[in-house]
């Protein structure tokens, strides 16, 4: 029988398994405590629980599914993490500094099968989903990394915008959400947490229907629909007269913000007439709408595109701004290293088949 992450188990998973296995319901409680308060390495370090309670959890999981492969660190902070998965495959993590704090990018599957023409993650595609404790995990390793630094630094946010579409991989994720957000472990604030998605509308309804105060982001990219199919394909699927609605439900429901990504592709989107059109398709929702304008890291294989020129941004800025649009320029991190997500993962996958 194949092991379990011990972290794939929210806190009323965890006490339901226990008592199925003939242990006492508070025992999850103290297990979590040594899982996410203290962060132990292994389940023999839990001295308050018996012996029977500790064999039984090591009989049934694991508590390291991840293992280091590579850590590249630029100069402002940033580091990127690639991990290797039980059965080989490659995912990435990225640890980013704010003046806020620490903000952690998670990956929720290997590969990507949504296929947007720029991006790096989907130069390979999807080979499965992420179990939840794999994702959790990604978080635990990056929270000690910072816990071996001494200074009482901690993971305060996070991004569910790694390679892999989130909403793809729904019940692991939401799993995932409540196992960070629970206050008997990591206690990471769902309003510190923003989860994206490239625009499955049919998830954005039920994500709105979970009640979390979780942030959501839509990867809109061009606000036509001629435009968004050339640069992503799950317009086909999801064309704006469908994604629109989605996105007017979730307002509705949750009465939350929505942040709107937009990668800046040089003489692709980054007209002043593809900023009105967006203004348009927003103007009835612009009170509860972030649009965040993203500068383009190159990737090698999509050498169609390029980054746009710094007047084109700010012009295309200041349209939004005039027209009452919230929005801002993403501040770039890890420009010295991989970049762009899924990059790293790549290149290392191309030198492994290399040496082979």
């Amino acid at each position: 029988m194949k092991k379990r992450s011990i972290y794939s188990l929210t806190f009323d998973q965890l006490k339901e398994w226990l008592v199925e296995h003939g242990q006492k319901k508070f025992r999850a409680k103290q297990v979590w405590n040594w899982l996410y308060k203290k962060r132990v390495n292994s389940f023999d370090e839990m001295y308050n629980l018996n012996k029977d309670c500790i064999l039984v959890l090591k009989e049934n999981f694991v508590m390291h599914s991840l293992q280091h492969e590579i850590k590249q660190e630029s100069q402002d902070g940033t580091i990127k993490f690639l991990f290797k998965l039980e059965d080989g495959n490659l995912i990435e993590t990225v640890l980013m500094k704010f003046s806020y704090g620490f903000s952690v990018c998670v990956t929720t599957q290997v590969g990507c099968n949504i296929g947007c023409s720029f991006c790096a993650s989907g130069l390979l595609t999807k080979n499965r989903d992420l179990a939840t404790g794999e994702i959790v995990e990604q978080i635990m390793n990056v929270q000690k990394h910072l816990d071996k630094r001494g200074n009482d630094e901690r993971v305060s946010h996070i991004v569910v915008m790694g390679i892999g579409e989130p909403f793809d991989n729904y019940d692991n994720t939401m799993d995932f959400l409540k196992v960070v957000n629970d206050q008997q472990g990591l206690s990471i604030g769902a309003r510190h947490i923003t989860v994206s998605t490239s625009g499955l509308a049919h998830r954005m309804y039920d994500f709105a229907d979970e009640n979390m105060q979780v942030n959501l982001a839509l990867s809109l990219h061009a606000p036509n629909n001629e435009l968004r199919t050339k640069i992503m394909k799950i317009n086909k699927a999801f064309p704006l007269e469908k994604l629109m609605p989605a996105v007017d439900y979730y307002l509705e429901k949750t009465n939350r913000r929505i942040t709107f990504e937009y990668i800046l592709l040089k003489d692709v989107n980054d007209h002043k007439e593809e900023a009105i059109q967006l203004v348009e398709l927003l103007k009835d929702k612009k009170h509860l709408s972030y649009v965040n304008l993203i500068p383009y890291n190159p990737v090698d294989e999509h050498n169609q595109y390029d980054r746009s020129e710094k007047q084109a941004i700010l012009d295309f800025y200041q349209v939004l701004l005039e027209n009452g649009i919230n929005c801002g320029v993403r501040v770039e991190h890890g420009t010295d290293i991989d970049a762009a997500c899924g990059q790293l993962r790549s290149k290392q996958i191309k030198k492994d088949k290399q040496k082979a």
